[in-house]
């Protein structure tokens, strides 16, 4: 079973997590910022993982180390899951639109962390939500998932729906690499090791 759970404590953020890649995308969100706990609900949804999250942040300050943070141990718990990487499909291309908004993302569960981030037109604020914490939570996950992950935003003028366009193209994209293959024997790899 691909599953991992994390308990990480610092002085910013306490948060316990619990991810199970091969779910059925249910989810159990409390970071205390509304607009992201939509956003992760998104992702365990449509990525079908089973996700669940407690955090307790320093919110008197400001949502940052919330965001990032819990991107942090959501890319450890990945990365945990996921173990040797063999028999996984490792690349996935998703284009999910939401309304107006238009939004593609490409994974390469790669072990080599990489973040290209085209995202532009979002307002400084979808509610209280700082939408620039969007890109730290991406470069959180990715850095401590070791993927390639490459986020574009083709087009849109409502700030929720894009944002809601990539985390659901994001978690169909993973959920896809991460899929076990049955043609794929060992890790997909021509160098036979995926670090």
């Amino acid at each position: 079973m691909r599953e991992h759970q994390i308990a990480r404590e610092t002085a910013e953020t306490a948060i316990k997590l619990d991810l199970l890649i091969d779910g059925e995308g249910k989810a159990n969100i409390k970071t205390g910022v509304g607009f992201f706990d939509h956003m992760l609900v998104l992702l365990a949804g449509h990525g079908l993982f089973d996700l669940t999250v407690q955090c307790d942040g320093d919110l008197v300050v400001d949502q940052h180390h919330t965001v990032e943070d819990v991107g942090i141990a959501l890319g450890q718990a990945f990365s945990e899951s996921i173990g040797s990487k063999e028999g996984i499909n490792r690349y996935a291309t998703v284009t999910v639109p939401m309304d107006e908004a238009l939004s593609t993302v490409s994974v390469d569960i790669s072990g080599r962390p990489y973040l290209v981030y085209h995202v532009e037109g979002l307002k400084n604020k979808a509610g209280s939500f700082d939408t620039e914490l969007v890109e730290e939570f991406f470069q959180a996950f990715a850095s401590h998932a070791k993927i390639t992950l490459h986020i574009n935003l083709a087009y849109g003028r409502n700030t929720h729906h894009m944002i809601e366009s990539i985390f659901k193209a994001f978690g169909r994209a993973l959920d896809t690499a991460s899929s076990i293959n049955p043609r794929v024997k060992g890790v997909p790899s021509t160098k036979g090791v995926l670090e």
